[in-house]
C-alpha cells in the first residue's frame, strides 16, 4: 500500500536530498516497500512520463478525482496500462478504485497517443519508448553507447560477432552507434576485446550475459588491467580493492591470453575486498566469468593490513589499485531522470484553457527539472563514493575536506603497495574527476622517500602499452606543476565527451628493481678530478672506515686480486681483471698461494665460464705442496 506514496515522495524530493535516484532509494533505511520494487516503478514511470502525462491530461481525471495528485496519477496509470499484474493495491483501496474507475478512458487515450506517433502496435510502441525515441534528444544519457567487454576466459570476439552480435551493422566510429533506434556495433581500437553497441539494446537477458561470456564494463574501467598487462614473467598479481570484480576478471583474461598453456598457468590473482557484502558480489562475478581457477579471494580482508613480507606474497610483482573515491566521474551518479507531470484541467473557456494549462503545472515542473540539473552540475550538494556511501556537501570547504580525506587514504594505499619486495609495476586509478584524488596523489607518492628508496618512478607514455599510448586525453600539466613528462604519463577520460566514457584517471608506476649504485662516489678525487691513490696504488675511499679487515671467516671489503701463473712457475701479479677476479682466501696456518694449474686454451680457460669452474681450486695446489716439501 505504501509503494506508490514512497515512490512519489522520492521522485518529487528536493534535488539536494541524496544524489541519484538509485542512491536515494537504496540509502533510505525506513522504506516499507522493497527498494528494488520502488526503483523499477520510478524508472519505468519516468521513461513513459511524457506519454502518461498526455494520457492523464486528455482523460481529464485529475479534475474529478481529488485523491489523485499529478505524480500519483502517472504512477497508477503506468501500472494500470503497462504492468502485467496491474495496480499493486487491494481491490477496495481508494487509490485503486479512483484510477480503475477511468480504465477505459485511459486505455483509449493511450491508443490515441500511439497513433499520433504513427506507431502500429502496442509492442512497437514499447520498443519506441524503450529506444528513447519518445524523448528525442532531450536526455544526453540516451546517447551513450553500451560498452561490453568480451570475456576471453569463456569465448572469443570472433565467436560473439557470429552469434550474439550477428545481426548488427558494423560502425567505424563510436559516434556511429549513438543514434537512437539503431542496431550497430563498434570494435574499440584502444582496448582489445571491447565493443560498443547502440544504447537502446538490452542484453541483460541474453545467454551470453547470463553465462559470463560478455561483461558490461565502461571503456575507461578497462584501462587499468590493460595498462598493467600482466605477463608470464610478472609473477602473481594483487587487485587491492576488487569488488565488484570487473577488473579482477579482466586481469585473469589478459594473464591467460599471454600464456601458451593456459591450463598450466601457475600465476595467481589475489583479490582483496574488505567489505563482506561486496566480497559476495566479487565471488559471484569471479565464478560467472570463469576466473576462479586463477583467482584467490580474500573476503573481508583489508589490503592495508596485509604483510608485504609474507611468504604468500613473495611472488607478487604487479598490483592494481582502484581505491574508494568520490565517484564524481561515474555517469548517472549525480543525475535524476526527467519527469513529466500532468496539469489539472479547469472548467473554463477554450481561450483561457491553454493559458491555465501552461501556467498551472508545467512551469513549476519545468522549473523543478531545471533546478535539479543545475543543482547537480555544481557537484556540491551530495557526493556518492564508489561504495555507494552518500555524503552531503554544502560548500566548497566541505568538498575540499572530503577530497583531502579520500586522497589521504588513497596515498596510504599506494605507498603500501610500494612495500611489496618483488613488485615491479603498479597501476593506480579512480573514477574521480578531481585532481586532489588523481595527479596530486601521484605526485605525493613519487616524492615520498620510500618510493625513491625502492626505485619507483612513473611509467612514461612512451613506455605504456600501445593502446594507452594512443589514448589522447592526458593529465593536467598545471596540476603536475608543469611537469610535461608526468602529465603525459597520466591518463584521463572525461565523461560525456566524444569518446563516450565515464570520468576516469589512471597512472602507472614501474620500479628499477636494482637501482644503479654510484660506485664512483665512494672514492676521493683531487681538484683536477683524478682519483686519489694510496702508496700501494689503490684508490682511496671517501670513508676508509667502511673497509672491513675482519677475521679469516669474514668477507674482506678490499679490491679483489687475480693470481696469474707464468711459464716459469714464479708468482706474478697481473693486476685487476674485469672477468676473472678471485678473492684470496686467508689461512693463517698455510703459506700464501704460489701458483694455479695452467689452463689449456682449447678448454676455454680464458673464458668467464672456465674461470667460474676453477674457482673452487684456488689455494694451495698439489704441485705446490710437493715443491714446499722439497724445499724443506
Amino acid at each position: 500500500m505504501s509503494l506508490y506514496w514512497e515512490t512519489a515522495d522520492l521522485l518529487t524530493a528536493p534535488a539536494n536530498s541524496g544524489g541519484s535516484l538509485k542512491s536515494r532509494i537504496f540509502s533510505k533505511k525506513d522504506l516499507k516497500s522493497q527498494p528494488a520494487q520502488i526503483y523499477a516503478l520510478a524508472i519505468e514511470t519516468c521513461k513513459w512520463s511524457s506519454v502518461l502525462r498526455e494520457v492523464v491530461e486528455n482523460a481529464d481525471i485529475l479534475r474529478v478525482e481529488r485523491k489523485l495528485t499529478p505524480i500519483l496519477s502517472i504512477l497508477l496509470a503506468h501500472d494500470l496500462i503497462l504492468a502485467k499484474k496491474g495496480v499493486a493495491l487491494p481491490a477496495t483501496h481508494g487509490l485503486r478504485v479512483a484510477i480503475e474507475r477511468h480504465k477505459n478512458r485511459l486505455q483509449a487515450e493511450f491508443t490515441r497517443a500511439r497513433v499520433r506517433r504513427k506507431v502500429g502496435s502496442a509492442e512497437a510502441f514499447k520498443a519506441f519508448v524503450e529506444s528513447g525515441l519518445e524523448n528525442g534528444g532531450d536526455g544526453s544519457e540516451m546517447l551513450r553507447p553500451r560498452w561490453i567487454r568480451i570475456n576471453t576466459l569463456r569465448t572469443t570476439l570472433e565467436d560473439q560477432l557470429e552469434t550474439t552480435f550477428s545481426g548488427y551493422e558494423r560502425s567505424t566510429t563510436v559516434g556511429g552507434v549513438r543514434n537512437q533506434g539503431s542496431k550497430r556495433l563498434f570494435i574499440d581500437s584502444h582496448v582489445p576485446n571491447l565493443i560498443a553497441i547502440s544504447p537502446n539494446i538490452d542484453l541483460s537477458k541474453s545467454d551470453a550475459y547470463k553465462s559470463g561470456e560478455i561483461i558490461f564494463q565502461d571503456k575507461a574501467s578497462c584501462f587499468p588491467a590493460h595498462l598493467l598487462d600482466p605477463l608470464a614473467e610478472d609473477g602473481d598479481i594483487i587487485d587491492a580493492c576488487a569488488a565488484p570484480g570487473n577488473k579482477t576478471t579482466h586481469i585473469a583474461a589478459i594473464l591467460l591470453s599471454h600464456s601458451s598453456e593456459p591450463d598450466e598457468c601457475s600465476q595467481v590473482v589475489h583479490a582483496f575486498e574488505k567489505s563482506k557484502g561486496r566480497a559476495e558480489t566479487l565471488e559471484k562475478m569471479v565464478n560467472l566469468a570463469g576466473s576462479n581457477t586463477w583467482t584467490k579471494l580474500h573476503p573481508g580482508q583489508d589490503f592495508l593490513k596485509t604483510d608485504p613480507e609474507s611468504a604468500a606474497f613473495k611472488n607478487v610483482m604487479a598490483l592494481l589499485l582502484d581505491p574508494s573515491c568520490s565517484g564524481s566521474g561515474i555517469i548517472g551518479r549525480d543525475d535524476m531522470p526527467e519527469l513529466h507531470l500532468p496539469a489539472i484541467k479547469q472548467p473554463s473557456s477554450s481561450t483561457s484553457k491553454p493559458q491555465k494549462k501552461g501556467s498551472k503545472v508545467p512551469e513549476p515542473t519545468s522549473g523543478a527539472r531545471k533546478s535539479k540539473k543545475s543543482d547537480h552540475d555544481d557537484a556540491l550538494d551530495v557526493m556518492v563514493d564508489d561504495d555507494g556511501e552518500v555524503t552531503a556537501v554544502n560548500s566548497d570547504d566541505e568538498l575540499k575536506a572530503r577530497i583531502e580525506a579520500l586522497s589521504k587514504f588513497q596515498l596510504e594505499l599506494l605507498l603500501h603497495a610500494f612495500k611489496f619486495p618483488a613488485a615491479k609495476k603498479i597501476t593506480y586509478s579512480t573514477c574521480s574527476i578531481y585532481a586532489g584524488e588523481n595527479e596530486l596523489v601521484v605526485r605525493k607518492a613519487l616524492e615520498h622517500p620510500f618510493a625513491k628508496e625502492r626505485g619507483w618512478r612513473i611509467l612514461k607514455r612512451e613506455e605504456q602499452i600501445r593502446g594507452m599510448q594512443q589514448w589522447p586525453v592526458r593529465g593536467s600539466s598545471e596540476t603536475c606543476d608543469s611537469d610535461e613528462v608526468l602529465a603525459e604519463a597520466c591518463i584521463r577520460a572525461n565523461k560525456d565527451d566524444e569518446h563516450c566514457t565515464m570520468g576516469f584517471f589512471l597512472a602507472g608506476f614501474i620500479r628499477d628493481v636494482k637501482p644503479r649504485k654510484d660506485v664512483d662516489a665512494e672514492f676521493l678525487r683531487d681538484e683536477r678530478g683524478h682519483l686519489v691513490r694510496d702508496m700501494m696504488g689503490f684508490p682511496v675511499r671517501v670513508n676508509p672506515q667502511e673497509v672491513n679487515f675482519g677475521s679469516a671467516n669474514e668477507d674482506v671489503d678490499i679490491a679483489p686480486v687475480r693470481l696469474v701463473p707464468t711459464d716459469e712457475g714464479e708468482d706474478e701479479w697481473a693486476g685487476f681483471g674485469d672477468d676473472d677476479m678471485a678473492i684470496v682466501e686467508q689461512d693463517n696456518s698455510a703459506p700464501l698461494p704460489q701458483d694455479t694449474p695452467k689452463q689449456d686454451k682449447k678448454s676455454g680457460g680464458g673464458s668467464r665460464h672456465g674461470t667460474n669452474k676453477k674457482r673452487t681450486q684456488l689455494g694451495i695446489t698439489d704441485k705446490m705442496r710437493k715443491k714446499s716439501k722439497k724445499s724443506n
